[in-house]
């Protein structure tokens, strides 16, 4: 009996001169994450999955939702704003300058929304498992990617049936557009979900910024009609080019470049794609720097859930 005592006590001195390692990743840097992340895409596809599945579990029509929802906002926003208050005069092929803002809105506004909440939502998975915690917001930017994808088609088709196919080299503005929206929304997601494990009004708050960013982009108006009223009251030229230069604001005009083509050069601002680009270097410095606050957040997730 004196002899396992003895042993047991050894055991606890030795284990009390062993120093105290931080096991956190945090402590790697952006690129372990990275890496981390990698390491375990096979969950990160898991998780995408389950997010489409629930998203519209027990509906009978499913999937059909990610076709009904634009198409209804379309036919809202083409009657009202299009044909009673009037906007569809002054902009060609309205429908297609609607729909196409409209689906590129809707990327961001999904990833966003859907990030801002993923922690605490996945709050079983958090407390109970260790995985990198980044992939719950990535799994929320994938879902919105697959409906993104989904509207996508649907907005091809709607160009199909118009006659108005976009088929010029201007398509490519589809890219870098899809690319600042990515990143801008991965980054900003990453951010606003580890704040939302501290102060849930975060994500009442991003319900209220993506309503005022959907007015707020061209979406429904024409950017040559923000650059006449800049012009007509007078107001400094560094707020316009502010609000041309928000990544949105590129984004929606990226996705008009490429799919709506009645319009001119006189209805985008002079060198966009070099906007876009540098928008894009900019969002991965912002990426960067969000990815390193949510690591230095993540330590007490766990305690906060």
């Amino acid at each position: 009996m004196v002899y396992v005592t003895d042993s047991a006590a050894a055991r606890y001195e030795r284990l009390a001169a062993e120093p105290l390692e931080h096991v956190a990743r945090s402590q790697g840097g952006f690129w372990r994450a990275v890496r981390d992340i990698v390491a375990e895409r096979h969950l990160l596809g898991l998780l995408v999955r389950r997010d489409i599945k629930a998203r519209y579990k027990d509906s009978a029509l499913g999937l059909v939702w990610t076709l009904i929802n634009p198409l209804v906002q379309l036919i809202v926003y083409y009657t009202v704003m299009g044909q009673i208050l009037g906007a569809a005069r002054g902009i060609d092929d309205f429908a297609i300058y609607v729909f196409s803002g409209l689906t590129i809105y809707a990327l961001f506004s999904e990833v966003l929304s859907g990030s801002t909440g993923a922690i605490v939502s996945n709050a079983g998975l958090v407390k109970k498992i260790y995985v990198p915690r980044e992939v719950y917001p990535l799994s929320a930017v994938g879902a919105g990617t697959f409906t993104f994808l989904v509207q996508v088609g649907v907005l091809i088709g709607a160009t199909l049936v118009l006659a108005r196919p976009p088929i010029t080299v201007d398509i490519l503005y589809f890219f870098p557009a899809v690319l600042v929206v990515l990143i801008y929304g991965t980054a900003f997601g990453l951010l606003l979900a580890a704040l939302n494990v501290y102060l849930r009004d975060v994500q009442y708050l991003t319900g209220i910024v993506l309503m005022l960013a959907l007015w707020a982009s061209p979406i429904v108006y024409g950017w040559t009609m923000v650059h006449e009223v800049f012009t007509r009251f007078g107001w400094p030229n560094w707020l316009l080019e502010a609000y041309t230069n928000n990544p949105l604001t590129l984004a929606v005009l990226g996705f008009h470049k490429a799919f709506w083509i009645s319009g001119s050069a006189s209805d985008y601002p002079e060198g966009l794609g070099l906007r876009m680009l540098i928008a894009i270097l900019i969002g991965l410095v912002l990426l960067w720097i969000c990815q390193r606050v949510f690591a230095r957040l993540q330590g007490n997730f766990a305690q906060e859930l």
